[in-house]
């Protein structure tokens, strides 16, 4: 047993160095940067100050703040809600090649460069482009409506950029889910989508969790998409980070502002793991969910267990009968 402990410690231990190196020690770094002072080189001058955190005071940031968690919220549920269907369709295909086709057209994007895609998209939403004119002809929108430099804008391409980061994670759980379980559902009664509700949506749970994360961080984080396709209304956390490393050369400042995001996300994180630790552990000890568990599973073999020769109605049992 110990044996084993030691392999398993040292099969992980690249992995924490790694995240040790490359993640925990430059957030720390960016918090003591906060805390100095900028030279007259755009540098980090000497000694420590609360002027970057004073600076946060500034009026605008509680404006792009709320607007950068709820576009990063809207998004990443956009992505989840999207990413779902496509990921339960294509778990079920029985051809591995139809299959495999489809997976390669969600990475698709991925092989072109981000900066080519978001101009891309530039080109569809310019207020000369064909999607315009042909939304005015239809009187969907007034002449005068923009597509283009504003925060509706930067919310769809941030919802095109990050749905492939949401299918992959959710379609590598979906996947390995035993889809008989939902005809058992349907067999004791169960609706297709109250078996799609109550035995497919927490099989694959952890996949969800996954895709919630790789999508909610980078969606905070977002510079390029605002600065490209947004408008001076449309301003994120990240592009003002960029501006402020960038042009204003102000590192003290980028390193408050990224300290209050990283903050900001990883305080809901910690609640939400703690908190489904702790209410996962009272319901899991609840005698009561015990027993339906437990019933459920009975239940749940039995009609699985259950086959056309132990029906008296079947036809095979009437035929045997008559004989």
């Amino acid at each position: 047993m110990k044996l084993r402990n030691c392999g398993n410690f040292f099969l992980g231990l690249p992995a924490f160095v790694w995240l040790l190196i490359f993640y925990a020690l430059p957030a720390i770094v960016v918090f003591f940067i906060a805390f100095k002072p900028v030279d007259s080189n755009g540098g980090i001058g000497d000694g420590w100050t609360m002027r970057a955190i004073q600076e946060l005071k500034d009026p605008s940031y509680p404006a792009i703040m709320w607007r950068t968690f709820w576009q990063g919220i809207v998004s990443t549920f956009v992505c989840i809600a999207v990413s779902i269907p496509i990921c339960y369709q294509l778990a079920r295909i029985p051809s591995v090649k139809i299959k495999n086709f489809f997976l390669l057209l969600i990475v698709v994007p991925f092989w072109t460069n981000f900066l080519i895609r978001i101009y891309a998209w530039k080109v569809f939403l310019h207020p000369d482009g064909a999607l315009k004119h042909l939304l005015v002809w239809m009187g969907v929108i007034p002449e005068s409506a923009m597509l283009l430099y504003n925060q509706w804008a930067v919310l769809a391409v941030m919802i095109y950029t990050y749905i492939p980061f949401a299918v992959l994670p959710i379609y590598s759980v979906a996947e390995k889910f035993d889809f008989s379980l939902l005809d058992a559902a349907k067999d004791l009664g169960a609706s297709s989508f109250y078996a799609f509700r109550k035995v497919f949506l927490p099989g694959i749970s952890k996949g969800v969790l996954t895709a919630i994360m790789v999508v909610l961080i980078p969606a905070f984080g977002a510079y390029l998409i605002p600065d490209l396709v947004g408008g001076k209304d449309s301003h994120l956390v990240g592009d003002m980070i960029a501006r402020r490393v960038f042009v204003d050369r102000n590192l003290p400042h980028a390193s408050a502002l990224s300290a209050v995001l990283m903050i900001a996300v990883f305080l809901p994180l910690v609640a939400f793991i703690w908190f489904r630790k702790i209410f996962g552990s009272k319901s899991s000890d609840d005698p009561r969910l015990q027993l339906k568990q437990q019933d459920t599973k009975q239940r749940l073999g039995s009609s699985l267990l259950f086959t056309p020769k132990d029906d008296p109605l079947s036809p095979q049992k009437s035929e045997v009968n008559d004989e």
